[in-house]
């Protein structure tokens, strides 16, 4: 095994998200963009201790694949379910949703918006402190 690459993360960090739709430090790296072929939307997100994505939904469903340290999923009216490295997420289409890091871990995902050709991301209220602690 060529000890260059142990524990080098396989993408980039990205750019700083500055938009209204995530509450604390996250970066993204678009992989992969929605195009005539492909109705797929594919990003790396790393998310600082604490930072989470607001509620939101996708038309065409998404999938996140947990690249690296431990993280907080839930689904409107379910409980919080920790998701750890090596785990996938199946998020149903229409199922209002959020995820992030832990409040002491960070975490990074593979985030892929499947059947874009059906719509995209629906970005909802933020999450609130109390939401986010309710574990």
């Amino acid at each position: 095994m060529d000890t260059k690459t142990v524990g080098k993360v396989p993408f980039e960090k990205g750019e700083l998200v500055t938009n209204s739709n995530f509450t604390g430090t996250v970066w993204l790296n678009y992989l992969a963009e929605t195009d005539s072929i492909h109705n797929v939307n594919i990003g790396s997100v790393t998310f600082a201790p604490g930072a989470r994505t607001n509620w939101h939904y996708h038309k065409g469903g998404q999938i996140l694949l947990v690249t690296a340290g431990r993280g907080l999923y839930q689904e409107k009216g379910k409980p919080i379910e920790v998701i750890e490295t090596g785990e996938v997420v199946k998020c149903p289409p229409n199922i209002e949703h959020w995820h992030g890091a832990t409040p002491k871990d960070t975490m990074t995902h593979i985030a892929i918006g499947t059947n874009t050709n059906i719509g995209g991301a629906v970005w909802l209220d933020p999450v609130t402190d109390e939401e986010y602690h309710k574990n």
